[in-house]
């Protein structure tokens, strides 16, 4: 089992940016995946955007694609979500998670975070 901390959510003005950060309780074996999934109140649980943990293969839904961008800092051992241009409707919990499986379905994903509020005013 791997323990997530998500951190960066908090209010930002539409057009702005925020950057979320993911830290996991260990590094990740060589065949995981980290996602990132949001939630807005009343609405189900949407991916965001995937990486493999060894790097690469990014894939991101098209609401957000040109928008955000995922990433990882190996030395570290964090990873990223780079969130640009940011709309009304980006307003979430947004969620790190890591699995095993190269999937934008959230029931592939092992294990989650706590999560952390994005709210983006108009």
């Amino acid at each position: 089992q791997v323990e997530l901390v998500e951190s960066g959510g908090g209010s930002v003005q539409s057009g702005g940016s925020l950057r979320l950060s993911c830290a996991p309780s260990r590094r990740p074996f060589s065949r995981s995946v980290y996602g990132w999934f949001r939630q807005a109140p009343g609405k189900e649980r949407e991916f965001v955007a995937l990486m493999r943990a060894r790097g690469g293969s990014e894939f991101y839904a098209d609401s957000v694609k040109g928008r955000f961008t995922i990433s990882r800092d190996n030395p570290k051992n964090l990873v990223y979500l780079q969130m640009n241009a940011l709309k009304t409707e980006d307003t979430a919990v947004y969620y790190c998670a890591v699995g095993s499986e190269y999937s934008n379905n959230p029931t592939a994903y092992d294990d989650w975070g706590q999560g952390t509020q994005v709210t983006v005013a108009s």
